[in-house]
């Protein structure tokens, strides 16, 4: 990934069946748009809640191993979008979360942000302005039918 002032990343994750076949899309783009990094992964069987943490948690690990965060000044400033709204408001502490799942997601989302160690915001879009990480989880999933 390359160094830029602020980094948005755009995430979404999906089942076919729910639960059931399961896979995660990931964009990383410069604030000016520029497209830097795009990720899609089969996650095996998974509810479309799970597939959507998932998708959000491997997003933060890609960055901390690219070391943006490092690279980057403490003003510089992470926004996640998701078009779940369900997921956006229980990451923001706004939706009580009572299935141990998902409280284990958020737990492991609150130590990569502690170790990103720069305020990470997630902001609800709608479906048609995340078209980009939608399309990479149904390639993951039209991938992994083909395989079978």
């Amino acid at each position: 990934m390359t160094d830029s002032s602020n980094i948005i990343i755009n995430t979404d994750g999906g089942s076919r069946g729910n639960p059931g076949p399961a896979a995660i899309g990931v964009v990383f783009s410069s604030q000016n748009g520029e497209l830097i990094h795009c990720h899609r992964e089969c996650i095996g069987e998974a509810t479309n809640n799970q597939a959507e943490y998932r998708a959000i948690i491997k997003a933060l690990e890609i960055l901390l191993k690219s070391n943006w965060q490092k690279n980057n000044g403490e003003k510089s400033k992470i926004t996640c979008y998701l078009d779940s709204m369900l997921v956006v408001e229980q990451i923001n502490g706004n939706y009580k979360v009572k299935n141990h799942d998902i409280k284990q997601y958020i737990e492991k989302l609150s130590k990569l942000i502690k170790e990103i160690g720069k305020p990470v915001d997630f902001v609800h879009i709608p479906r048609e302005r995340n078209k980009q990480a939608d399309k990479l989880v149904n390639q993951a999933l039209d991938e992994n039918a083909e395989h079978k």
